[in-house]
């Protein structure tokens, strides 16, 4: 169902748009309510939708079989404040909020003995404050389409964290930091509309600090044989400007 409802939305956008997007004739009154051009404004303003995919890349202390990470979609949305450098350089701020939820599968021969069902999963719930500082490189502007390269870094406030949390894996609780640091590399192509400026995108965000927090038992079957647990993700944004 929520698929055909994003396939709904995206065939009546681009049917209202169609007549704008596909034509030699520049939009002139893009983004600003028939008032004129804020591509040359200092500062602009927007928000953001869309959808993620998070997953763990692990580095093992010993060669066992890797722990299999189940991803499932996400959702993001925030806020955009775009700072005009020139014409083909933004520096961008996106702070927002993003849900997500991974599930760890592991090997029997992790264990000693015969672990139950619930011993062999666990579910890794994140609830982000995600917080990128970005470089737009764009190109020269075709018609009403306008490709970009972005990239930069971010820092992230895990609010379903459990790191504080004196229960461990024992007791069922996968812990992970608060606090996350990315590098992120994506790109998109903006899209004049006379109204407004809309963004598809994508981006690749990539851990670079250890996420871990290991369990009180050093021979926790659970995070002894993990040397390094960083997030890598994909997101997928819808912009409007």
């Amino acid at each position: 169902m929520k698929h055909l409802f994003i396939l709904l939305s995206f065939l009546i956008l681009f049917q209202t748009s169609n007549a704008q997007l596909f034509r030699k004739e520049k939009v002139s009154y893009d983004a600003n309510q028939g008032k004129g051009s804020t591509d040359y404004n200092l500062l602009r303003w927007g928000y953001f939708l869309g959808f993620n995919s998070y997953d763990f890349n692990f580095d093992y202390n010993q060669d066992l079989r890797d722990i299999y990470v189940k991803r499932s979609a996400g959702f993001n949305v925030g806020l955009i404040g775009n700072l005009r450098i020139n014409d083909y350089i933004d520096l961008r701020l996106e702070p927002g909020l993003l849900i997500t939820t991974r599930e760890l599968y592991y090997s029997q021969t992790y264990f000693i003995g015969a672990p139950t069902s619930s011993d062999l999963i666990r579910e890794v719930k994140s609830t982000y404050i995600h917080l990128p500082l970005l470089v737009k490189f764009s190109t020269k502007r075709i018609n009403n389409f306008k490709p970009f390269v972005v990239g930069g870094f971010s820092t992230a406030l895990n609010l379903s964290s459990n790191e504080d949390n004196p229960d461990d894996n024992r007791n069922g609780q996968f812990r992970t930091t608060k606090n996350t640091l990315f590098y992120e590399l994506g790109f998109g192509i903006d899209f004049y509309l006379y109204n407004f400026k809309f963004t598809p995108s994508i981006r690749g965000v990539f851990g670079i600090n250890d996420e871990l927090v290991p369990d009180q038992d050093l021979n926790s079957p659970w995070t002894s044989n993990i040397n390094s647990m960083k997030t890598r993700a994909i997101l997928i944004n819808f912009t409007f400007q």
